[in-house]
């Protein structure tokens, strides 16, 4: 949704300046450039700037199964980070927070109970359609946030920096300290190169998924499209530790997540429901179309599946009770493994004040 509080945030993402409010666009106050509005459900403020590094989260293949349009509650790995963002982060109605890269807007849209004013960035335009009627959502680019310095108190983003190169990762984050005031912070879901021991358990995991697929008893290419992009600029927790001072911030709490509870579910258990679910669908629409409807292709029969998944969880307790105590026991990761340093991790940055020489130069 477009709110009358998100115009009243929202800055020129090249000069910081004031927007002028017309019908169809917005125009700098300063610079003059113009933003058309393209719906009437998000604003477009991407800079005129074109970077060279662009995510593939631009591309149609990415969401070709849809999952992003409806919002289901938070299960299994879902659950885990909101309720760790929850718990880190806190907010009250008095802060003012920003999703930086939202996606679909789901998170959002989980944590409305915090009463606090919240908008969704991201760069590519697939909000769910329920973030685009209840969440201030606009297009914008990371690097050049249309806010002005120290507009919000808390920011997140969850799953989003191992998306960066290591250029963008300080561009991103010198950015986010712009626009969050001193003293706030930044939780932030993501991983480091270097990974512990028990990460072993996980590679395990992912091997035995690799022969389930060979089999024809899972499919993972949706899943692998998604982490093709996968830049992974940090080395190692010390190296989180430089970039952050450098961009403005400080760690103020860090907790490590090996998901191999979580791993075996969401990698194994859940891609086995959803192959059946797919070839169910699949001789459903057969059975009814016959030879006049053809045979339906993995790829819209694994959406079919996602769609039918969706309708389950929204209707059927039971299925809702099973991904309850699913996700319980993926807390075990943290609870066995939460001390022990690893590539995957939650953290809480805190915004310097005043930023080092390094940020305040940028």
């Amino acid at each position: 949704m477009i709110s009358p509080g998100l115009l009243a945030l929202v800055r020129c993402p090249a000069c910081h300046a004031e927007l002028d409010r017309q019908a169809e666009a917005l125009t700098c106050r300063r610079c003059g450039t113009r933003y058309e509005r393209p719906s009437a459900d998000f604003l477009d403020l991407r800079p005129r700037e074109e970077f060279l590094e662009q995510t593939k989260y631009l591309d149609e293949a990415l969401h070709a199964d849809a999952r992003y349009e409806r919002v289901s509650p938070p299960f299994l790995g879902s659950k885990i980070r909101n309720d760790m963002l929850r718990a880190f982060l806190a907010p009250s109605a008095a802060d003012r927070v920003v999703d930086l890269g939202c996606g679909s807007g789901r998170t959002l849209l989980w944590n409305r109970d915090w009463q606090a004013q919240t908008v969704g960035v991201d760069i590519a335009p697939f909000f769910a359609t329920e973030a685009r009627r209840d969440v201030d959502l606009l297009l914008g680019d990371l690097r050049r946030l249309p806010f002005a310095d120290a507009t919000f108190t808390k920011a997140f983003s969850l799953d989003v920096l191992e998306h960066l190169s290591p250029e963008a990762l300080r561009g991103m984050l010198t950015e986010a300290a712009r626009v969050i005031a001193p003293g706030g912070t930044l939780f932030v879901y993501t991983h480091v190169r270097k990974n512990a021991p028990i990460a072993g358990g996980l590679r395990a995991i992912n091997a035995l998924a690799r022969r389930l697929e060979r089999l024809g008893l899972i499919d993972m290419r949706q899943e692998r499209l998604r982490k093709s992009d996968h830049l992974n600029p940090l080395a190692d927790i010390p190296e989180l530790r430089r970039v952050a001072a450098e961009t403005g911030f400080r760690i103020a709490r860090i907790r490590y997540y090996t998901p191999l509870v979580g791993g075996f579910v969401e990698n194994i258990l859940m891609r086995l429901a959803e192959k059946r679910l797919a070839r169910l669908r699949a001789a459903e629409h057969e059975r009814r179309f016959g030879a006049a409807g053809g045979s339906v292709p993995p790829e819209e029969a694994l959406k079919m599946a996602r769609t039918e998944g969706k309708r389950r969880v929204a209707e059927s307790r039971s299925t809702r009770a099973l991904l309850r105590a699913l996700s319980a026991a993926m807390k075990l990761d943290l609870l066995l493994f939460g001390r022990i340093e690893s590539g995957p991790f939650f953290a809480l940055l805190e915004r310097v004040n005043p930023p080092p020489p390094q940020a305040a130069a940028r």
